[in-house]
């Protein structure tokens, strides 16, 4: 297994077994001096102490398992709000965000800005101007939470 695979296999369970959602996972650098960031989400806010205590986590499989044994770099953090939501338990505390949203239905691609307004299920409700859309998750093909100022 190359080391890129068993640094992924290694975050997922430890990010799983943590009741989160693993995001992203970027590995950049080479051998001797590599930095993996990890996104991490959870159901509902992802802290500081949070993001610490899945570095340390990682940090301390890497050490035991060997993994990784020149020197690296580990970042935690949450996606922000620029990445993609991912997982449909991601929307569920975005209820009333708007949202920048790319759909494809019956081989067509879409896109439109809208309030999520309910979720039931699979299908999430959009407010785009006065009318609600209605949206199963598997046709999302991305999902971005607008920030309003």
């Amino acid at each position: 297994m190359d080391i890129k695979k068993k640094i992924l296999a290694e975050v997922e369970t430890i990010v799983e077994n943590a009741g989160l959602m693993l995001i992203d996972l970027d590995i950049r650098g080479n051998d001797n001096n590599r930095i993996i960031e990890v996104f991490i989400d959870a159901d509902d806010f992802v802290t500081t102490e949070l993001c610490s205590k899945i570095s340390r986590e990682i940090g301390d499989k890497f050490e035991v398992e060997e993994i990784i044994t020149s020197k690296y770099r580990l970042d935690v953090s949450s996606p922000g709000t620029d990445r993609s939501l991912k997982y449909l338990r991601q929307f569920k505390k975005n209820i009333n965000r708007m949202f920048e949203i790319k759909v494809e239905e019956n081989g067509q691609n879409k896109k439109f800005t809208g309030e999520l307004t309910e979720i039931n299920n699979e299908i999430l409700s959009f407010k785009v101007n006065k009318e609600i859309i209605s949206i199963n998750f598997s046709n999302i093909k991305s999902a971005k939470i607008l920030i309003r100022f």
